[in-house]
């Protein structure tokens, strides 16, 4: 038996090719549905959680508030090369060949010393709300690290819309920079610009 190539073998429309198709709502879910779970159980953690009063110290520090503040101030120093490196990659300002790797690896540091500032946080103080400016701050730290793990699985999802990953990551900075503006910023005009 031979087979005519040029025959109709199907009466049926063919499917419309894979690279063609926008992505499909349900491809957000997920990552809306981690960035929720990841906040709602850090909250969670830090109202359940008897504070210990401390976490940790590094020596050359007076407290662990002066420890904690001047991590969150690079935390935020990185997020703003972030931020720059952003524009560069997206062309809205120049910069060099390398801006995306500049733009990585100064994430991961960022995220690397954030962490430490968020263990201390949860572990030290929990989640509490006896005045605006910490509840604030409570609230937002645990919706950054939901924004945060958000836009990480974006990063590997396919057929993004162009506008997508800026909006989360403007979120996520946005989050980081009223997180630092409600904790060291407040700890510096506090208690004075000290180790």
């Amino acid at each position: 038996m031979t087979v005519d190539p040029n025959a109709a073998t199907q009466d049926f429309p063919s499917p419309e090719p894979a690279r063609g198709r926008r992505p499909q709502a349900v491809g957000y879910l997920v990552p809306a549905l981690v960035a929720g779970a990841v906040a709602l159980a850090l909250g969670a953690y830090g109202k359940v959680h008897d504070p210990a009063g401390t976490a940790f110290n590094l020596a050359g520090f007076n407290s662990t508030g002066a420890v904690k503040s001047w991590l969150a101030t690079a935390a935020m120093g990185f997020a703003v090369v972030q931020l720059v490196s952003a524009l560069m990659v997206y062309g809205k300002l120049p910069g060099p060949s390398w801006a995306g790797v500049l733009h990585r690896w100064s994430g991961r540091v960022a995220f690397l010393v954030a962490v430490p500032v968020t263990v201390h946080c949860l572990y030290a103080l929990g989640y509490q709300t006896y005045e605006p400016r910490v509840l604030w701050h409570s609230v937002l730290g645990c919706f950054f690290f939901g924004a945060f793990s958000a836009k990480m699985l974006l990063l590997r999802s396919e057929r993004l819309p162009g506008w997508l990953l800026p909006i989360v990551g403007g979120l996520v900075f946005a989050t980081l920079t009223v997180v630092w503006l409600t904790s060291a910023l407040w700890f510096f005009r506090t208690f004075g610009v000290t180790t």
